[in-house]
């Protein structure tokens, strides 16, 4: 592994994480700044709870698809025969999430990386994909908070990398950085979770 390919993979998926579909999507469709709404927030979350199920659906949808691209055209396009394939693709989510979260043009103020790292978890075998589909509903379902789930998400994605990849520790330390970058954009979440003041999606 180059640090040349290092540096390939990181920009293309940086350039790949910066479109922010939430702001696009309020900018483009409702003519809105989705960031001037609730938690000011351009994820998921802030969008349903600010336009709707579907628009967050939608954005969900999109920034999970942005890192697959992405991921698909480094390991498929560029560096199709790498023995380093998958690894290649997590360093570009890396990147990906890196410029969802901090998009160069919003003054580095994206999302909280929920949906793009998730779309790296997409890319690395079935299993992983419903495991983590667990991780997140079950404790969503008995909560309705969305950074419950969220947490255990990203929290169990290392361990995971340990199972299903094997001796692999470079993917092991980009799991592990993506949960960590996870959870401290998840920081205030935490503080309201451990005050019992964290809003949730309970049905009246």
């Amino acid at each position: 592994m180059t640090p040349a390919r290092v540096i390939v993979c990181l920009v293309i998926g940086y350039l790949f994480g910066c479109f922010q579909t939430g702001y696009l999507y309020g900018r483009v469709v409702k003519k809105d700044d989705i960031r001037k709404h609730g938690s000011g927030n351009v994820g998921t979350a802030n969008i349903i709870r600010t336009y709707g199920k579907k628009a967050g659906y939608l954005v969900y949808a999109l920034d999970t698809f942005k890192v697959i691209l992405a991921i698909i055209i480094v390991r498929i396009v560029i560096y199709g025969g790498e023995p380093n394939n998958a690894l290649l693709g997590m360093i570009t989510g890396l990147g990906a999430v890196c410029g969802h979260n901090w998009p160069f043009y919003l003054h580095f103020k994206g999302g909280k990386g929920i949906a793009a790292t998730s779309g790296v978890m997409m890319t690395l075998g079935v299993w992983i994909i419903i495991i983590e589909l667990l991780a997140f509903f079950v404790p969503y379902y008995f909560t309705r908070i969305v950074s419950v789930g969220s947490l255990v998400l990203t929290g169990v994605f290392p361990f995971l990398i340990l199972i299903f990849y094997p001796g692999q520790t470079a993917m092991f330390l980009i799991a592990l950085i993506l949960a960590v970058m996870a959870w401290i954009q998840h920081r205030t979440n935490i503080v309201r979770l451990l005050n019992g003041t964290e809003s949730s999606f309970r049905k009246k």
